[in-house]
């Protein structure tokens, strides 16, 4: 198992990681999800024995990492730009790991062709890199980090770098591999439909910290924070300020019934979200249509104010469209 302890680092004096604990455990997909320049790929250098933190411990199985160098941690790890050698052969690639750990040639052999197989890429041993389309080369670029078997793999934007359909692909592989070798696997990026797709539990990095831990729906039904909300697309974020009685709260759209876990009190300001989704039994928002978009099996409908829902059917520019909504609470901004 894996195990950061308050991870701190910071970079021209600011902060970039403030205290960072976290833990990826046997046979587990966990993907640190945040914005570009959060901290993501620092992280994972520090793991991989690339950067050292300022104060934090990165250990293994309880063995603190810290005087371990990066070649001995046996953790493998793909990039975003492949990192394939380009006077080696798609074989050659795949067999610098385990040639680099002194196995015997035929084992060398045997093990290449079995991750070659793995990733869809049986036939291509003798193919020059370079020859390869940006799907393959990724692919070439997974099957040499699984080759010497590492204890952890870990991934920095691997599928940035192409098109929709070859991620969309690749991802569903990517999942499938992950599930066969059961390796330990750290998945970082900043796409949420990728992140959602491949792993078993998202961390959310937000300045500095990790703001939201859970499976992909758990995050996903209850993001807890207007920021995890906001980035993750999940709809509409609005002010209120909680009634007298703690069930109602006054939104410059309305004033609206609300259930919450939360404890409330007369004069709260609170955030909350409104997803696009259209409920059944909701309180009734009312507004008229200033701008639609077709959205493969649905209609984005932005409304004056700039609220938007999704709706089955379109209605007219300069309609009144009426739509059920719940409101969810995302916690309290400032109490009297």
């Amino acid at each position: 198992m894996l195990e950061l302890s308050r991870i701190h680092k910071s970079f021209d004096d600011q902060p970039l990681l403030r205290g960072v604990s976290f833990a990826v455990h046997r046979n587990e997909t966990v993907c640190l999800l945040g914005p570009s320049g959060s901290g993501k790929s620092t992280l994972l250098q520090i793991i991989a024995g690339l950067e050292s933190p300022e104060s934090g411990t990165v250990s293994w199985q309880g063995k603190d990492l810290r005087n371990t160098p990066a070649h001995l941690r046996d953790f493998g790890l793909v990039f975003q730009d492949y990192a394939l050698f380009p006077h080696l052969g798609v074989f050659e690639n795949v067999a610098f790991g385990p040639r680099m750990k002194g196995w015997q040639t035929d084992e060398i052999k045997r093990g290449v062709m079995e991750v070659l197989q793995l990733v869809d890429l049986a036939g291509f041993e003798r193919r020059a890199v370079t020859d390869l389309s940006g799907g393959e080369q990724q692919r070439v670029a997974l099957a040499r980090a699984l080759a010497p078997r590492p204890r952890l793999l870990m991934f920095d934007e691997p599928l940035g770098a192409l098109d929709r359909t070859l991620r969309d692909d690749l991802i569903l592989q990517l999942r499938l591999i992950l599930t066969r070798t059961r390796i330990p696997s750290l998945y970082v990026t900043h796409d949420q439909e990728e992140a959602f797709r491949v792993a078993d539990r998202i961390l959310l990095l937000h300045d500095g910290r990790i703001v939201r831990s859970g499976t992909p729906r758990e995050v996903w039904e209850s993001p807890d924070s207007a920021w995890a909300a906001q980035f993750l697309g999940l709809g509409n974020i609005l002010d209120g300020r909680v009634l007298k009685g703690g069930r109602r709260v006054q939104t410059r759209d309305g004033t609206f019934e609300f259930k919450c876990a939360h404890r409330h009190r007369s004069g709260d300001d609170i955030r909350l979200l409104l997803r696009p989704t259209p409920v059944v039994g909701g309180s009734q928002l009312v507004g008229v249509a200033e701008e639609i978009i077709f959205q493969q099996d649905k209609y984005r409908v932005l409304l004056s104010g700039g609220l938007y829902f999704d709706l089955n059917a379109p209605p007219k520019i300069g309609d009144r469209v009426r739509v059920r909504v719940r409101l969810e609470c995302l916690g309290v901004v400032r109490s009297p």
